[in-house]
């Protein structure tokens, strides 16, 4: 759940934290826009270790965009989030990590995805409420008009369980093909694991840092939408 002008709250106690991100713009050859190598040194001249992206900010932010027509079917929201991680990764580029995965400690690099699980019950009802507002008030579609459904996004759709499904794909398929990508360990935590993101996301770094081999020295990038007046687009690095 949100916290209520924390982010300001914060920038005015250290006004120095905020920065501009810059983001690396792809090159065009004959038309073709050819994808970022992200194995690249960092363009922001600072290397990340881990990061952690709450899933649920950039599904709700692309269902309901800003800059652009808002996606008609499954399929445009699923191109929609996976340009949007790309567009992330690309600006943090995480490297390393010392992690344990399947009871072994491994060094890896890692990219952390969280989409909201099983909410407690006074958050259920809160957002049942909203749905409910939200259709009522929902402009219906015009004639052969295409609209996404922004209310399937919550715990036990049938929306949230094919977008786990592809998000496994695209994962699979980044592992394979994108250099920035090789040898990095991905965690997806799904709808399926209860617990809000930003829960899961510290629950995951708490239990890092209970383990010996941990180093005190390691960055971590957390990206999504924990307050009510979260500015769209930053970074909180720690």
């Amino acid at each position: 759940m949100g916290v209520p002008a924390f982010f300001r709250w914060l920038v005015r106690k250290y006004p120095r934290i905020l920065k501009d991100a810059v983001v690396q713009e792809a090159d065009v050859i004959e038309g073709t826009k050819l994808p970022v190598n992200t194995a690249e040194p960092n363009p922001n001249e600072v290397e990340f270790d881990n990061l952690y992206l709450d899933m649920n900010g950039i599904i709700h932010n692309c269902a309901h965009p800003e800059d652009r027509r808002a996606p008609e079917t499954e399929e445009d929201m699923y191109i929609a989030i996976f340009q949007y991680i790309d567009y992330l990764f690309n600006i943090v580029r995480p490297r390393k990590l010392l992690m344990m995965a399947i009871g072994l400690f491994v060094i890896a690099k890692v990219a952390y995805f969280l989409i909201d699980g099983v909410a407690p019950r006074a958050k259920m009802n809160q957002q049942r409420s909203r749905r409910f507002r939200a259709a009522k008030d929902a402009r219906p579609p015009a004639e052969g008009e295409k609209m996404f459904d922004g209310n399937v996004i919550t715990p036990g759709t049938p929306f949230m369980h094919n977008l786990s499904k592809a998000l496994k794909y695209y994962i699979a398929d980044k592992l394979a093909h994108d250099p920035g990508w090789h040898g990095i360990e991905v965690i997806l935590s799904d709808a399926n694991a209860p617990g809000e993101g930003e829960h899961k996301i510290m629950e995951f770094i708490r239990s890092q840092r209970a383990q010996s081999q941990y180093s005190p020295n390691t960055s971590h990038v957390l990206y999504g939408l924990v307050c009510d007046d979260f500015v769209k687009e930053r970074l909180i690095t720690y």
